[in-house]
């Protein structure tokens, strides 16, 4: 799927109005220019004329003879004169040039055939905001993922390091193609404070900046979609969007499996989410508090043999890091 849909429209269209937009100001700075300097715009008709002239020597084969060069020459020195008058009556030599927020792309978000790196940029922020990650993005990382939270044993500590070590290459080799198997699902399990969230965020971002669509929202967030689809005001042109994400987006995380009410909706919808995007072969990422056993006896044999079968079962380990920090001042 790639960068989410709704974005790159937006994006691409805004792109379109830059780019018309530095080229309507530099129009209006030439008319200036030609109103107070009016032997400018002599000069930039002959200027033209030039282009022209070039272009059908060229095409005449007067480059043999040299003519080409010659109006090189001439070209170079109308542009010597125009630039002269400018600095002459106090106005920057490329005045009525366009003014592009990014000269590689001249603001059309495209060099050549290739995506610009501005737009690039313009859509990972796009969707780390659409994402419903952005506020955790600006705190949570890799980089600032720390393992020395979990020294306290030495088989945690060697666990969590695998993890990272696994979690990291997940995110750096994420990728969605017709001819490759689809990444891995995977079922982050342990106790409150031990970093799931932010290695969720973490792998987020890297894979927003490898170009896929990413959506997070915990278990609870997710229920309440569903359930304004359902029993909402009945505008499904409303909601749609809302819980069409859920199976859309390339990468789905659900947070805090567990913290929901559980009921036969709930579990319906939790079902509906994960048996349709595994038959997709969609990833996931599902952090839950739970152990093994009690998922197994809060959800129903469908969806827990599928969790447990499926996904990757990436378990954590160690002491709550809220409360050592705490207690660490």
């Amino acid at each position: 799927m790639g960068y989410n849909k709704e974005n790159y429209k937006r994006i691409r269209e805004a792109y379109g109005t830059k780019a018309f937009r530095a080229r309507e100001e530099a129009d209006l700075r030439r008319a200036e220019i030609y109103r107070v300097i009016p032997e400018v715009k002599a000069l930039d008709n002959r200027l033209s004329e030039f282009g022209l002239c070039i272009m059908k020597t060229a095409l005449d084969g007067g480059s043999e003879a040299g003519g080409i060069e010659q109006l090189k020459v001439e070209n170079a020195r109308l542009r010597d004169e125009r630039r002269a008058l400018l600095l002459k009556n106090g106005y920057p030599e490329d005045y009525t040039s366009p003014r592009y927020e990014c000269e590689k792309c001249r603001d059309t978000g495209y060099c050549d055939i290739k995506m610009c790196e501005c737009m690039r940029r313009a859509l990972v922020e796009a969707g780390m905001e659409s994402s419903g990650l952005a506020a955790l993005m600006k705190k949570q990382s890799f980089e600032n993922f720390s393992l020395d939270y979990y020294r306290g044993s030495p088989n945690e500590y060697r666990s969590m390091s695998e993890n990272y070590r696994y979690l990291f290459h997940y995110a750096e080799s994420f990728a969605i193609k017709e001819d490759a198997p689809a990444p891995q699902s995977i079922l982050m399990l342990g106790g409150t404070g031990l970093g799931k969230t932010h290695l969720s965020t973490a792998i987020a971002r890297k894979v927003l900046e490898r170009g896929y669509d990413v959506y997070y929202n915990s278990a609870v967030g997710m229920i309440s979609d569903f359930e304004y689809r359902r029993f909402g005001n009945g505008l499904a042109s409303d909601v749609t969007d809302d819980t069409a994400r859920y199976i859309d987006c390339d990468l789905l995380i659900i947070d805090d499996l567990g913290t929901e009410v559980v009921n036969q909706f709930t579990l319906s919808c939790l079902y509906y989410v994960v048996n349709t995007r595994l038959n997709l072969q969609k990833p996931m990422i599902i952090n839950t508090n739970l152990s093994p056993a009690e998922l197994r006896k809060n959800y129903s044999d469908r969806i827990s043999s599928r969790l447990m079968g499926e996904f990757v079962l990436t378990p954590f380990y160690g002491t709550d890091i809220r409360k050592q920090k705490i207690q660490n001042g």
